[in-house]
C-alpha cells in the first residue's frame, strides 16, 4: 500500500478498527477515511453504496461488527446474525462493484467447531458443529470468510480474511452484560478491590482454555497481511499459546490487587472447552506477536482507556 493510498477502515471506533487506525497512522499512512455509525448505518445497503460512490477507496479494512460475550451472544442472536450478514455482505459488494484493490475481513476464531482438534486450523472450519452458544454470530462470520472467497474465485477480487483470536485492549468493552471475559474479569477484580469486597463471582468451572492477544498486536497482524498475503483460505491471528481461565482469574486478581476469594457460578456455561488457534500460517509469512499476556494486561489496567472511577 502506498502512504497516501486511500483506505477505508470500517468499524474505526470499534476496539479493532481504532487499533487499525492507530498503526496505520505510526506507520505514516495520511489518507484514511472512516464514518460513525450514527452517520453511515453499514446495514443499509443504499447507504452504503452512496458512500463507496463517494470516498472510492483503494483498500478497505472490515472490522466493523455486531459483538459480545456469551450472554449477548445468547440473548440476541437474531441480531447478532443478521447485523452481521448485512455489514460484511455490503461492504464487501461495493469493494467489488467499486474496483477495490484490496480488501481485509476481520472474522473470529468462534468460526471454527466447539470441538475442533487443538491447536485449530484454518483448514478446521466447517467441519463440525459450532458453539451454540455463538452459533448465529459465527454463522455469520462464515458467510464473510466465504463471501471473500468466492469474489476471489468469480471476480478475481483480492479480498482475504484473518481470524483473530479473543482480544483485549485499548477501547475494549467493560459492560457486564455484554463484555468478553478478559474485560469482564478486569472490571469486576478491579470493584471488588475498590468496594473492599471479601469475593468475586466467576462465570463457570475456570477450566476451559482460552487464548488472549493484544489488539494492537493484531493490528500489525492486519497491516502485515495487507502487504504480503493474498489466498482464498482465512489466516488465524494468535499467540500459539493459552491459559484456563481460572489462571486467568488468578492472574487479573493479582494485577488488580484483589486480595478476596474467587468463586466459581457452575450454573453459568463454561462455552467451548479450549479454542487455541494454529498460527504456523502467519509465523511462515514473519509475523508475531509482541506482547505478552500478563505485560498486555497490567498495560490496559494502567492505560487511560479503562474507567477505574
Amino acid at each position: 500500500m502506498n502512504k497516501s493510498a486511500k483506505i477505508y477502515v470500517a468499524g474505526h471506533t470499534g476496539m479493532v478498527g481504532s487499533a487499525i487506525v492507530r498503526a496505520l497512522e505510526t506507520q505514516g499512512f495520511n489518507n484514511l477515511v472512516f464514518k460513525s455509525s450514527k452517520v453511515l448505518d453499514l446495514t443499509n445497503q443504499q447507504a452504503v453504496s452512496e458512500y463507496f460512490e463517494i470516498e472510492k477507496p483503494e483498500y478497505v479494512f472490515l472490522a466493523a461488527a455486531k459483538v459480545g460475550g456469551i450472554e449477548a451472544n445468547n440473548l440476541y442472536r437474531a441480531e447478532f446474525l443478521y447485523d452481521n450478514l448485512m455489514i460484511e455482505a455490503n461492504i464487501i459488494h461495493q469493494s467489488y462493484v467499486h474496483g477495490v484493490k484490496k480488501l481485509l475481513f476481520l472474522g473470529s476464531s468462534c468460526i471454527y467447531p466447539k470441538y475442533a482438534q487443538q491447536p485449530i486450523s484454518e483448514s478446521s472450519m466447517l467441519t463440525g458443529a459450532l458453539e451454540p452458544t455463538n452459533e448465529p454470530y459465527a454463522i455469520a462470520k462464515i458467510t464473510g470468510v466465504k463471501l471473500c472467497e468466492n469474489y476471489n474465485r468469480q471476480y478475481g477480487c483480492d479480498f482475504i480474511s484473518a481470524m483473530p483470536t479473543n482480544l483485549y485492549g485499548p477501547n475494549d468493552n467493560y459492560n457486564l452484560k455484554n463484555s468478553h471475559v478478559l474485560p469482564a474479569l478486569l472490571r469486576k477484580f478491579h470493584e471488588a478491590k475498590e468496594a473492599n469486597s471479601t469475593s468475586v463471582e466467576v462465570w463457570g468451572s475456570g477450566k476451559p482454555m482460552r487464548e488472549f492477544l493484544h489488539v494492537d498486536d493484531l493490528a500489525l497482524a492486519c497491516c502485515f497481511l495487507m502487504q504480503h498475503y493474498s489466498g482464498n483460505e482465512p489466516i488465524n491471528i494468535g499467540t500459539g499459546t493459552d491459559i484456563s481461565i481460572k489462571d486467568l482469574a488468578l492472574l487479573i486478581k493479582e494485577i488488580t490487587g484483589f486480595k478476596g476469594d474467587i468463586t466459581w457460578n457452575l450454573d453459568k456455561p463454561d462455552g467451548t472447552p479450549r479454542k487455541l488457534l494454529d498460527v504456523t500460517k502467519i509465523h511462515s509469512l514473519g509475523w508475531k506477536h509482541k506482547i505478552d499476556l500478563e505485560a498486555g494486561i497490567q498495560l490496559v489496567y494502567n492505560s487511560k482507556f479503562f474507567k477505574k472511577e
